[in-house]
């Protein structure tokens, strides 16, 4: 590049970007059949759409034309559907495969409920039945469990990125554009919604150029905490106050929602969650368990009865029940051992404590 080149043709260097996409994954856009647009986003356009005889969502990366992309939407497209081609499991939106050209887009399976935002939204100010709503969570902690075993961050966790089955009795996650593994504890500043994003995000003063902010998994904690709220409340967080208002009072003042009406044992769960301290949040292991208790234990006629165990703490041999402790405890597992939390005796539920 020289002095004689043209601004175009230093932007058409700069945004130059070598696409490494699993071949397996590419689709011929010619067998894609895009029918109307569902959802919008900053950057992309999400349509419905038929591909080999099965209904699809696509989401198209704006604008149309990849050598109009910047290199940045580039590098994060692919590391969205990289990332997202190495996910199974019941809770998480399929990826069925992208494109490069001349189109940018990922295909997923298509989520025909909508999403979790539209739909509270359909029903406000009427609250959702206590039971569906511990039943959307633990969908949603179960999907966020098996993300962080697979040291995944979601980083944007919200009613808008929750699709629901046809039928709105299950949700899965969806849009991993934030995502990332944790590699480091040194990730960007400030990613995914203000009133869903954890405080030690949020910057309260200004970060010097290249500078990056240290938190880890327990980001997508808090904001499942925020999302379980509004589940149980059929509320907008923070309504009618301005997205950086509300994240800088979250962040410098450790406001959250109010607790009024929300049943004890689940004002402890979000309590725990919404911890200022990112070490205290339970992880979403303990989190999928306390809340197939409080099934077990409100609706107990309707659940199977639990299995469960004794852990016991060799220092100290008084044991206290999991469901009538005041807090959520911190289990000892591959993450929690990183914690120097101690290991009290509680009994725990296993996995067919929850029945559908």
């Amino acid at each position: 590049m020289n002095d004689n080149d043209t601004d175009e043709e230093k932007n058409d260097l700069k945004n130059q970007f070598v696409f490494n996409i699993n071949k397996d994954l590419i689709i011929d856009p010619r067998h894609i059949h895009v029918r109307k647009l569902i959802a919008e986003g900053p950057y992309s356009l999400v349509y419905a759409g038929e591909y080999q005889s099965r209904h699809v969502a696509m989401k198209i990366i704006q604008p149309m034309k990849v050598s109009d992309v910047i290199f940045e939407h580039k590098v994060k497209f692919q590391r969205e559907v990289m990332l997202q081609s190495k996910l199974n499991h019941e809770n998480i939106v399929k990826l069925i495969g992208a494109s490069v050209e001349p189109t940018m887009f990922l295909v997923t399976e298509l989520m025909r409920g909508d999403t979790l935002q539209k739909h509270l939204l359909s029903t406000r100010p009427k609250p959702l039945d206590l039971k569906l709503c511990i039943s959307f969570a633990l969908d949603i902690s179960r999907a966020m469990e098996y993300l962080h075993e697979n040291g995944i961050i979601h980083r944007d966790l919200k009613p808008s990125n929750l699709l629901l089955t046809d039928d709105k009795k299950r949700v899965k996650v969806s849009d991993f554009g934030l995502a990332k593994e944790e590699i480091t504890n040194e990730m960007t500043c400030e990613a995914g919604t203000y009133k869903w994003m954890a405080p030690e995000i949020f910057s309260k003063a200004a970060l010097q150029i290249g500078m990056k902010k240290h938190y880890d998994h327990k980001v997508d904690v808090y904001s499942f905490s925020i999302v379980l709220w509004e589940l149980l409340t059929n509320k907008a967080p923070f309504k009618g106050r301005d997205n950086m208002i509300v994240a800088y009072a979250a962040a410098a003042n450790n406001e959250r929602p109010s607790l009024e009406n929300i049943p004890a044992e689940l004002a402890t769960l979000l309590k725990s969650c919404w911890s200022e301290d990112p070490a205290l949040r339970p992880e979403f292991l303990e989190i999928t368990k306390y809340l197939k208790d409080f099934l077990y234990s409100t609706w107990p006629a309707e659940m199977k009865a639990p299995e469960v165990m004794e852990i016991e703490d060799v220092e100290n041999k008084k044991g206290e029940d999991y469901r009538g402790s005041g807090r959520v405890k911190k289990k000892s597992d591959k993450r929690a051992k990183k914690n120097k939390s101690s290991s009290l005796n509680f009994r725990v539920c296993f996995e067919n404590c929850f029945s559908e």
